[in-house]
C-alpha cells in the first residue's frame, strides 16, 4: 500500500518529546533512554498505525518499549495513538520510544551492546514475489541481523499463510527453534494478544490470524 507523503508529519515528530530522530546515533544505547534502563526493554519491528504499541506499551509500564516505522506518515499516528492511550490512563509516556527506521538496514541503529527481551512483528508486508522475499521482516537475513541483540523471544503474527510457512524455514536458517507455534491464534487460550484493526479486519474477512513464539538457540 503506497502512503501519500503528509508535509505536516515530520515537523509533529520533531516536537515529540517520545520520538528519537536519529536511531543510528542511539545503536548500543536504547536503555539509556529510558528513566528505568535496569526494565526488560521489547521492541515492536514495523508498528504502522501504532494499533498494538498504543495498547502494550501503557498496560505494561514495568516495561521499556521502542516501535519502529520506515514512514513519518505512519509513525505520526502512532505518535497520537499513544499520546491519547496515555493520556486516558493519566500517565506519562516514559516506558515507550518511536523512531523512524528501515528495518531491513536495522543493523545501522542496534548492535550486540542492546540487549532486548522480546522482538515483535505483526502482519509486516508478506513481499509475495519471489524477487522480493528477501525484504521479509522473517527472512533468514533479518533474523540473523535480530540475533545480535535478542536475548529472548520473537512474538510474529500474520494473517499470510505463504509468509507463516515459509518463515519456519527461515527461522531453521537463522539458528531459531520455535517454542510455538498455532495456525488459528484466536482458538487458544492463554496468549496475551492485542487485537488491532488490522487483526479485526482479517479476521472478519474470514481469515485465520497464524502466531509464533522462537527464539534463538543457545539463548541466555
Amino acid at each position: 500500500m503506497r502512503i501519500r507523503h503528509k508535509p505536516w508529519a515530520k515537523p509533529e515528530l520533531d516536537t515529540c518529546q517520545f520520538c528519537i530522530h536519529e536511531p543510528s546515533e542511539q545503536a548500543g544505547h536504547w536503555r539509556e533512554l529510558f528513566p528505568h534502563p535496569e526494565r526488560p526493554l521489547y521492541i515492536e519491528l514495523g508498528c504502522g498505525k501504532g494499533g498494538f504499541i498504543s495498547q502494550i506499551a501503557p498496560s505494561k509500564p514495568e516495561i521499556n518499549f521502542v516501535a519502529m516505522d520506515i514512514k513519518n506518515e505512519m509513525l505520526v499516528l502512532a505518535k497520537r495513538k499513544l499520546e491519547q492511550a496515555y493520556e486516558e490512563r493519566a500517565m506519562s509516556p516514559d516506558n515507550v520510544r518511536i523512531a523512524i527506521q528501515n528495518i531491513e538496514r536495522i543493523d545501522t541503529a542496534w548492535n550486540e551492546n542492546d540487549r532486548v527481551e522480546r522482538i515483535y512483528i505483526n502482519f509486516c508486508n508478506p513481499w509475495p514475489k519471489k524477487k522480493h522475499k528477501k525484504r521479509r521482516l522473517t527472512h533468514t537475513r533479518q533474523l540473523v541481523n535480530y540475533k545480535k541483540f535478542l536475548h529472548g523471544e520473537l512474538w510474529f503474527k500474520t494473517d499470510d499463510d505463504e509468509l507463516f510457512e515459509e518463515s519456519f524455514e527461515y527461522f531453521a536458517e537463522a539458528g531459531f527453534r520455535i517454542k510455538f507455534s498455532t495456525h488459528d491464534l484466536h482458538s487458544e487460550t492463554g496468549i496475551e494478544n492485542y487485537v488491532t484493526e488490522h487483526e479485526k479486519m482479517f479476521t472478519d474477512e474470514g481469515k485465520k490470524i497464524k502466531f509464533l513464539i522462537a527464539e534463538p538457540i543457545g539463548a541466555e
